[in-house]
């Protein structure tokens, strides 16, 4: 990511011997919202239109500002992540098996069985934790129809390995970039890769439509396929051409998007400053280290991970995550348990504990801190102050 300027009163370390609470909770994430007169005034356009769903004008405003901004030629918009990623699968036509990681939110697998697709589990790299291309390819069947992977906490997955193995065999390629807004390598978008990418537009998200989420394909007779699948299969007024479903983003989140795109590059730069903090601080700690992305990657700036090596350190994640709460301070486990270990997964083959060491290891030591601009310098500092009189450093 190509360094940005620090302001001075950011780069200034902090130590207390004592922290203090917060007086009211503070959670991983916080919804960066637009001013309410102006959404007041979009929902005055809606209200006079009359039209609050089917494709409106806010629907095509917002479909082509992130077209803009994205750099995605073709993209669709839905009302949740969730339902990209179901209907991604089936424009795709996947059948059989997809192999994918364990080491995700329970919607990645979900959308497999949603599809009658069984999930394979494969292991994920140990810096990364992102789908291992290594631990893939000897889990290619004749049933494997696609690579289902993950672009975890923003870090893109190992796009021209996994990619290469697709090719060889035949295989689609479709990635859940759910915390990947914005994210680009080597100045490429991350939807530039695989067949087809999903987006999220949840609450919890940077860029957010209160929910909702789009999917960006590549091939302009997929995109085609998917506007169908996300309106029931109807090609014409009397004409329905495929078993769709409704998908469709409404007018209220389009609105609600519309503004709340133009918060986006401010709160990263917020995001960017509390960042500074966690690594100048939590650097000190010995067992304690920070999730770091590759030069050639620009941050989505979704979340801010930590693993604690409990060999190392003088508590473990779990009691850091504990304490936190005294302080406060709500932390998330992202992400405990893994999905292979689910009641509805843990019986597959591929969910054997043995054939998963990385992400059992990582599941047991990943921490997302607080993280969103209005936690600003002195927040993040706070944050700091308890996780370092928890884990007995200075």
């Amino acid at each position: 990511m190509p360094t940005q300027f620090v302001p001075r009163a950011a780069r200034i370390t902090r130590n207390t011997n004592q922290p203090t609470a917060f007086g009211e909770p503070v959670y991983v994430t916080r919804p960066p919202l637009p001013d309410l007169d102006q959404f007041h005034s979009h929902l005055e356009d809606i209200w006079r239109s009359a039209r609050l769903s089917n494709g409106g004008a806010k629907h095509k405003a917002l479909e082509d500002a992130l077209r803009e901004y994205l750099q995605a030629r073709h993209i669709s918009l839905f009302n949740n992540g969730t339902m990209a990623l179901i209907i991604g699968c089936r424009a795709l036509r996947l059948s059989g098996e997809v192999i994918t990681t364990p080491f995700t939110f329970p919607a990645t697998p979900h959308v497999l069985s949603w599809n009658n697709i069984t999930p394979v589990f494969a292991d994920i790299h140990p810096e990364t934790l992102t789908l291992d291309a290594a631990r893939i390819e000897p889990l290619i069947t004749s049933r494997t129809s696609a690579i289902l992977a993950v672009h975890v906490y923003g870090m893109p997955c190992a796009v021209s390995d996994i990619q290469d193995l697709a090719d060889a065999y035949g295989l689609k390629v479709i990635y859940d970039g759910a915390h990947a807004f914005g994210t680009k390598v080597d100045g490429r978008p991350i939807t530039d890769f695989g067949d087809a990418t999903m987006l999220s537009f949840h609450a919890t998200k940077l860029f957010h439509t209160g929910e909702g989420g789009a999917l960006v394909v590549r091939d302009p007779s997929l995109h085609k396929r998917v506007e169908l699948l996300k309106n029931f299969g109807i090609k014409q007024e009397f004409d329905v051409v495929m078993p769709g479903i409704n998908g469709k983003m409404n007018e209220l989140q389009a609105a609600l998007g519309l503004l709340t795109l133009r918060l986006v590059e401010a709160e990263r730069l917020a995001r960017t400053l509390v960042a500074t903090v966690y690594r100048e601080r939590l650097a000190q700690i010995e067992g304690l280290t920070c999730l770091d992305l590759p030069p050639n990657v620009q941050d989505s700036r979704q979340f801010f991970v930590i693993r604690i090596n409990s060999a190392v350190s003088q508590i473990d994640r779990d009691a850091l995550y504990d304490r936190l709460k005294e302080y406060n301070i709500f932390t998330r486990k992202y992400f405990h348990p893994l999905c292979s270990q689910y009641n509805c997964y843990r019986l597959l083959p591929s969910s054997s504990p043995k054939n998963l060491p990385v992400a059992h290891r990582a599941a047991e030591e990943v921490l997302s801190l607080p993280f969103y601009g209005s936690l600003g310098h002195d927040g993040a500092h706070r944050v700091c102050d308890a996780i370092t009189h928890i884990m007995g450093h200075r």
